[in-house]
């Protein structure tokens, strides 16, 4: 997947993410943010269940999941 495609993604992610978590999102930078690290730790959760997402939807319900993990437990942290 190319570089525009991560960012398309982790932007969309971080908003929904954001929209689900805390009910609003981040600003663009942020919200491309979250959704990348969201993507990879979302990736890395699938993995430990055996599921495997491919494609564009794919990549967004992995990431958005990813990112709703990561704002859980900043929120936790916090």
């Amino acid at each position: 997947m190319g570089f525009i495609a991560w960012l398309i993604i982790g932007g969309l992610a971080g908003w929904i993410s954001g929209n689900l978590m805390r009910g609003g999102g981040f600003g663009l930078i942020a919200n491309v943010g979250v959704g990348i690290v969201g993507a990879v730790i979302g990736g890395f959760l699938f993995g430990l269940v055996g599921l495997h997402a491919g494609g564009f939807i794919g990549s967004l319900v992995t990431a958005v999941a990813g990112s709703a993990v990561l704002l859980w437990v900043v929120s936790k942290i916090r």
